[in-house]
Parts: structure tokens; sequence; C-alpha cells
């Protein structure tokens, strides 16, 4: 039995006038984007914005995601799960502290990147970014993580907690939300959604919101469609990534109010909906795990 493909994660950045960020190897004498690979269960989204911060100093928001590379590598396969993506905040590089992994960090005109990259198939995922690098905004549909049995549960369902198994979903999405780096944290007021999005509140520092019509209980469609949208026009004007957290019976309601069929995410699950213009450009699928 072939072995598992070794995991890493990566982005093409971009900044405005149209420059790409690129690193030089020396152990390899290569020009490439940065990546790396996955530490123990670290999730790919994670992954992403770790080593570009680790690789060149400059953090980013996660766009459009790209297809993955697969090359062989060592003997073994490897896998690269790629974004487009922006930087957030101070993108400049030349304080960066240079080292025996990456000894140059650069931006790189795009017609330029072309000549520069090493290899064909970064200059094939170069040419994919290109076409999906306009900006957009991610707002994340989120289903709660594991709660509490509702049969067992004595008091008002409002107020079932999630399990531990639950607490350890919420601590495992913090960093994906980072990835995206949400701005509005918007859940229903239950229990069970509120500790699914907190640890990455008090990490971040970002404000959570709560709205009754996100809640099992108050959910109505026009109401749904009321705080999506609002939700929408808010990202769009600010050019933030933002949250929506909500149940299995309201969800229907939100990717309908979004144009989008329901994907029966289960507990613990996010769909990543690119806006642009306030128009859906891609998606894309994530669990806790």
């Amino acid at each position: 039995m072939a072995p598992p493909d070794v995991l890493a994660a990566g982005a093409v950045v971009f900044r405005p006038g149209r420059e790409v960020l690129l690193v030089h190897r020396p152990r390899y004498d290569d020009w490439a984007f940065p990546k790396g690979k996955l530490d123990r269960g670290e999730h790919r989204t994670a992954a992403a914005l770790r080593e570009v911060v680790e690789e060149t100093g400059v953090r980013i928001r996660l766009g459009r995601p790209l297809a993955d590379q697969r090359y062989e590598t060592g003997g073994r396969m490897k896998t690269v799960h790629y974004w487009v993506a922006r930087p957030v905040g101070d993108h400049d590089v030349d304080g960066y502290q240079v080292n025996d992994e990456i000894d140059d960090v650069r931006w790189v005109p795009v017609d330029e990147a072309e000549r520069q990259l090493t290899y064909p198939h970064d200059r094939e995922t170069l040419a994919e970014a290109l076409a999906a690098r306009k900006r957009t905004q991610p707002l994340l549909v989120v289903r709660h993580g594991l709660a509490r049995s509702r049969r067992t549960w004595r008091g008002d369902d409002r107020l079932r907690p999630l399990v531990q198994a639950g607490q350890r979903q919420a601590l495992r999405l913090a960093p994906v939300f980072a990835a995206y780096d949400v701005a509005r944290v918007v859940s229903s007021g239950s229990v069970r959604c509120t500790e699914t999005v907190a640890p990455y509140a008090e990490q971040s520092g970002r404000r959570l919101r709560t709205d009754d019509r996100l809640s099992e209980e108050d959910a109505t469609a026009q109401g749904v469609r009321a705080v999506v949208e609002a939700t929408v026009e808010k990202l769009v004007a600010k050019d933030q990534g933002g949250l929506l957290c909500t149940h299995r019976p309201v969800l229907p309601l939100v990717f309908d109010a979004l144009g989008l069929e329901d994907p029966q995410l289960e507990k613990g699950e996010l769909l990543v909906v690119h806006l642009r213009q306030g128009t859906v450009a891609a998606i894309e699928r994530h669990s806790a795990g």
C-alpha cells in the first residue's frame, strides 16, 4: 500500500500593482510561493496562513481556493493546498529576517513572476490565480458543534451547551476563522452556537454579536434573509470577512438567501462563501475535524 501523501498548504498572495509574493529557498535554489507542511492536527487553512507569515512576515486573508498541486518528491506524493490571498495590514517585506530556509522574499510583477518561478506546476497555479485574483469577501456559514442531546436536556433548549467533543471542535475552528480574518461574528443566541464561535472571538478580540433571528425558536425566512443581506452588505462595504453560526433547521434559509443549495453541513462544519460585489464567486467546505 502506498504511503499517504505529504500534506502542505500555501497561498498566492497579491498586492495592488499586480505584484505577487515569491520566496527563494537556498536549499533547492528555487523560487516559489510561500508554503509548507501541515503540523500534526493542523487545519490546511491555518497552515497556509502560518506558513506565509513564517516565510515572509506578511499576514494574509485567504480568498478563493485554487486547485491542489500533487507531485512526487523524495519518493512520496505530496499534495499542496493553495488559495488566492491578500495582505492584512503592512505588506512590506524589507524587514524580513532571512534564514537557512528562506533567504529572499520579493514582491514581483506578475509578468516577471511567470519567468521567475522555477517549476511548471507553480506557473500553472499562477495562471489560475490571476484569473481568480479579484477581491472577494469571505462569509463563513457555520453549523454549531456537537452539543448535549436534546433528549437528555431538561432545561431551556436555548441553554443546551456543547459537549467536550464540541468544545474541542470550537477550538479547532478558531484558526480556520482566523485564516479568513473574520471581523464580523454573528451567532444565534443559543449557547451551543455562541460556544462554537467564542474561542475565536476571545482569541481575536472580535465582538461576538448574537441575533435571535438565527435561532431555531425565532427563525423565519424573512428574518433570516434580513440578517444575511445586512451581513453581506457590511462585509462588501468594509471589505471584511464574516461568519454566521446557526442550527440545522435554519441553515436552508441561510443558503436560500445566498442563492445556494443546502450542502447539509454536519455539526462543526462550515461553508466558506466567497462574495464578489455581493454575488457568490466561489465556495469551499471545511470541517473542524
